[in-house]
């Protein structure tokens, strides 16, 4: 496979991070974009480092044009153009519909769905240019199972999916897939934080009757990212364990 480069937004743990290291071993050159946690995108860049591959940490606030833009530069000025792009930045604040402060609502949707398009729309001109392309966007099975205590987290993962298919009719002329990796519940940071209850409970539902790794998860990210998946557009791949079958 010939290298690219790829920049994975929130990549300093997690699907992000795991990510990152799954293009990374394809042979791409890749940008961690992190926000907060400096020391986590170090330790990304150097697991890729050690393994043979190429990698820089930049630091991006998805939810800032400007800093979005500066740290597109950096990574275009380190390895060139991007022309792998996973928006996986997003964040979860949990509440009844009820109860939701309008600020609870609008800090969810920026990050999640905000932010894509901020990112996205940075790279999309030198794809549309190169007429190639890969933008992957990490959205949620709650997008479209719902879940109590999360409408703010299931309407910008759901609005993900409405963007990502929008793109991927708009882009495709230039040879520009855009595709949805749609995770279950996955071990994680995110998830960290549940009690033994609130885990049972989750991996019950779940038909593998597990949580997933976020390794699976890069595995599908990494196959949308390759050149076999130049026949598949507006896809919505779950990996869910079977969670959100006939959804």
């Amino acid at each position: 496979m010939t290298g690219r480069v790829a920049l994975v937004t929130g990549a300093s743990r997690g699907i992000g991070s795991a990510s990152s290291v799954a293009l990374a071993a394809q042979g791409h050159r890749v940008a961690v974009g992190w926000r907060s946690d400096a020391d986590g995108a170090k330790a990304t860049v150097a697991a890729i480092e050690a393994a043979g591959g190429e990698a820089v940490a930049t630091q991006l606030d998805v939810t800032d044009s400007a800093s979005v833009d500066t740290a597109v530069g950096q990574v275009e000025e380190a390895f060139g153009p991007v022309e792998i792009l996973v928006s996986n930045a997003g964040l979860a604040d949990d509440g009844l519909f009820a109860r939701m402060a309008e600020e609870r609502w609008r800090r969810v949707i920026n990050a999640n769905l905000d932010g894509a398009f901020l990112v996205t729309k940075r790279v999309v001109p030198t794809m549309m240019r190169a007429r190639w392309g890969r933008i992957i966007t990490v959205s949620s099975v709650t997008a479209y199972i719902g879940a109590a205590g999360q409408a703010n987290y299931a309407a910008s993962k759901a609005g993900l999916i409405g963007l990502t298919r929008a793109l991927a009719r708009e882009l495709a002329p230039r040879s520009i897939t855009a595709n949805v990796v749609a995770p279950g519940p996955i071990a994680t940071d995110m998830t960290a934080g549940l009690t033994d209850e609130q885990r049972d409970r989750m991996t019950t539902a779940v038909p593998l009757q597990r949580m997933g790794t976020p390794e699976e998860v890069a595995a599908v990210i990494s196959f949308l990212a390759s050149e076999p998946a130049a026949f598949v557009t507006g896809a919505v791949v779950p990996v869910d364990g079977g969670l959100g079958m006939g959804a």
